[in-house]
């Protein structure tokens, strides 16, 4: 049986990068194969090292100008991209050469687009009166935040949240969701 392996892209401290190694840690049919950074100070780095994940960092020149970053992911045989907090606009070289997942913290199609990530989405969902926030977890096309989504799940924003508290109750969603949703979507599409 084929091994499906996995390229996490990041661009911060890579919590959810983290969850994922540890998650896949002897997986025998999900590998995490390596760790994509755009930023050289990106804490995600830190953390692959800790699990013994091989590491790369890219400039935009290489993300959007070359195929140098397909390429490397073909000859490890890389065949999932799932992106964890990575801020980047896929390409379509990428997106027309693997299967790519990312989660979102906030349930699209509320709260999608450019410049909506982070403290950004949940300052938005309070400033909005929102009584729901949650995640999306969702394959990726050449837009932002647009593509099929794959599961979505939902925390109460309760009157008088903070930004900051509803960041922790869609921390605690990702955490949960995350690496089972990719594994669940891989079973069932290999």
């Amino acid at each position: 049986m084929e091994q499906n392996r996995i390229a996490v892209f990041a661009s911060g401290s890579g919590t959810n990068a983290e969850n994922l190694f540890k998650y896949f840690l002897g997986n025998e049919k999900i590998k995490i194969d390596s760790l994509w950074a755009n930023k050289s100070d990106a804490y995600a780095l830190v953390r692959a090292k800790k699990y013994g994940v091989e590491s790369f960092v890219f400039n935009r020149n290489q993300f959007y100008n070359t195929n140098e970053i397909v390429e490397t992911l073909r000859n490890r045989k890389v065949n999932v991209i799932v992106l964890a907090g990575f801020l980047w606009l896929i390409p379509d070289n990428l997106v027309e050469n693997f299967t790519i997942i990312n989660i979102h913290p906030a349930l699209l199609p509320k709260y999608g687009g450019k410049g909506m990530y982070g403290m950004n989405v949940h300052k938005a969902v309070v400033e909005n009166k929102e009584t729901h926030s949650g995640i999306t977890i969702h394959y990726v096309n050449e837009n932002y935040d647009e593509g099929k989504i794959i599961f979505q799940a939902k925390c109460a924003v309760l009157p008088g949240d903070t930004p900051e508290q509803v960041a922790e109750k869609v921390h605690e969603l990702e955490y949960k969701h995350f690496p089972s949703v990719i594994e669940n979507s891989i079973s069932n599409n290999s």
